[in-house]
């Protein structure tokens, strides 16, 4: 195809200084190889099948509902529990100890036994105990103002206020999605030789994409308790366009500094298949295709609502810069350029539209892309290899750590926050240093400062000592030199951010993250908290197919027609 026309060399991987700055990482997007997207190809791909097992809920909204999910190689049941709980018990932190929803992806058969215990232990959440056929437990809360809504206006016939919709953009919205063993549930060993769901978070944004679909399917029964042969179904573009929110805060941030190696081998991939087609020129018909792409791009920010001031100026400064790009392609194509130059040539614009425009390109060309999403699985092993020597270590962090070697840390302003857990539900939190109790339980995030300190330590001894003898004698070290070793010698490496420093914005964290699971629609609540809303767009569970559904938008034809009735 005209439109793949590539040089069939790779180009080099952007340097970890450009990649790794938190600036960039908090304005990335979804892109084809986020755990959304894979998930949804795979379901299309192998034919999954999901439907309705079990509907026992009142004509309140209460009860339990079962999904079946069938796959070429195993089924599962994703087992739901809605609950009657008052509006001031519906919290959306980890202190909550009520919600609207509850529930847990099972793989295999259920019987009466085994759903008694589910429901025993899913509503209790992390007080619960559960078995190792659950594969992921989780809980969500509804977005009243939307729920309401749809409720009222389809038993009485009509299509919702779309602009309702858009405010929010699901039903429901997860405040903790959890795997990998805790609290009984499976181990993600389990899950290594599972053919279904051996990719990176696949089980978990499996049962968020079900969820989705009971979303739905409630709004549709009350609907019908109230409005009785006259309530509507909502019109199927609408229900495309409603995800599932997610609200998530700064628990999830020390995600990425405790396992560096993950964070490495995802930003790695995306690297490669970004290199992978970089190389490609900019043909008539790979302009031609992206300029859609970029559009609606500009118009999924310009529907995204969002409280923060912040957010508000970048969306707006993206949308700017956007249409400078649209118009640089049509110069780009003209000259031949490959999208690396125009990569380059995009480094005058800001890092949303940048990044944007990347997760664009990457669309244009699946079969280099795709077959990355395979190795997002990642060692996390941090080794010293023997024979080092102090010298040896000292050059690698010049090289790879100069950003953390040029933070003056006996500046205040740079040893301001220091990190804990909290004793009620041991989450997460920031303190400032020297005026909130706690530094001394302080976490161990601080990467930058024992790099610091590393580096210092290791400049007042003779060069050619071996690091194991450094070690020996000064063993506080052991940690932080397995980690600069192992990450200075790996593609990526490490966060280049300094989370105690006065300014630092976890953001940044939470946003890297979020956007390699495929979240769209980033509504930041402050520089700690952020809302955000998977498979918006996305095809249904009647209609799954791999399609992309890049940067989805607010459907313009919602009348009711027959095929929204159906």
């Amino acid at each position: 195809m005209d439109a793949h026309r590539c040089t069939g060399t790779q180009s080099q991987l952007r340097h970890p200084d450009t990649v790794m700055a938190p600036e960039r990482l908090g304005a990335m997007h979804q892109s084809r190889i986020s755990f959304v997207r894979s998930l949804i190809r795979r379901m299309a791909n192998q034919k999954w099948a999901v439907s309705l097992a079990q509907w026992d809920i009142s004509e309140q909204g209460f009860g339990v509902a079962v999904y079946r999910l069938e796959t070429p190689n195993h089924h599962y049941h994703l087992v739901v529990f809605s609950d009657a709980i008052a509006d001031e018990e519906r919290n959306d932190r980890v202190i909550a100890e009520k919600w609207d929803v509850t529930f847990a992806l099972v793989q295999g058969d259920i019987d009466k036994a085994f759903l008694n215990q589910l429901q025993n232990n899913v509503p209790l959440q992390e007080a619960g105990r559960n078995s190792s056929q659950v594969l992921v437990l989780a809980r969500a809360n509804k977005s009243v103002r939307v729920f309401e809504h749809l409720v009222t206006s389809l038993a009485e016939g009509q299509q919702p206020d779309s602009q309702v919709l858009a405010d929010v953009g699901y039903i429901l919205r997860t405040t903790a999605v959890y795997g990998n063993g805790k609290f009984g549930i499976a181990d993600f060993e389990i899950l290594d030789d599972n053919p279904d769901f051996n990719l990176s978070f696949s089980a978990q944004m499996c049962a968020v994409y079900m969820l989705r679909q009971f979303s739905l399917d409630w709004v549709h029964f009350l609907a019908k308790q109230q409005g009785g042969t006259k309530a509507a179904l909502l019109a199927r573009p609408l229900q495309r366009y409603l995800g599932v929110g997610n609200a998530t805060g700064l628990g999830m941030a020390p995600y990425l500094i405790r396992h560096p190696r993950i964070v490495d081998q995802w930003l790695s991939e995306r690297e490669k298949a970004l290199a992978a087609v970089s190389v490609c020129i900019i043909t008539p018909a790979a302009s031609q295709a992206i300029y859609p792409l970029l559009d609606r791009a500009i118009a999924h920010l310009t529907q995204v609502v969002t409280i923060n001031e912040h957010q508000q100026k970048l969306n707006a400064e993206a949308i700017s810069n956007i249409h400078n790009i649209m118009a640089k392609i049509t110069t780009a194509q003209q000259k031949q350029w490959q999208w690396k130059q125009l990569i380059e040539d995009n480094q005058q614009y800001c890092n949303e539209a940048q990044e944007i425009t990347i997760s664009c390109i990457m669309e244009l060309y699946p079969e280099l892309v795709d077959s990355h999403e395979n190795s997002m699985n990642a060692d996390e092993t941090l080794a010293l290899a023997p024979g080092i020597t102090v010298q040896k270590l000292t050059e690698v962090l010049k090289e790879r750590y100069r950003w953390a070697l040029d933070i003056d840390f006996f500046s205040a302003e740079n040893s301001y926050w220091f990190w804990y857990r909290s004793e009620d539900k041991e989450e997460p939190r920031m303190g400032i240093r020297g005026e909130e109790p706690g530094d001394d339980r302080e976490l161990a995030l601080d990467i930058a400062r024992q790099v610091y300190r590393l580096h210092a330590a290791l400049a007042a001894v003779e060069p050619s000592q071996t690091l194991a003898e450094f070690l020996l004698h000064q063993p506080q070290y052991r940690s932080i030199a397995r980690r600069a070793w192992t990450l200075g010698h790996c593609p990526m490496g490490d966060i280049q951010m300094n989370v105690l420093n006065q300014h630092a914005l976890p953001m940044h964290l939470l946003r890297c993250k979020l956007a390699m699971f495929g979240a769209t629609k980033f509504d930041p609540r402050s520089d700690r908290w952020v809302r955000v809303t998977f498979f918006q767009g996305a095809p249904l569970t009647d209609e799954i197919h791999d399609q992309e559904w890049l940067f989805p938008l607010l459907p313009t034809n919602t009348e009711s027609t027959p095929e929204a009735q159906a």
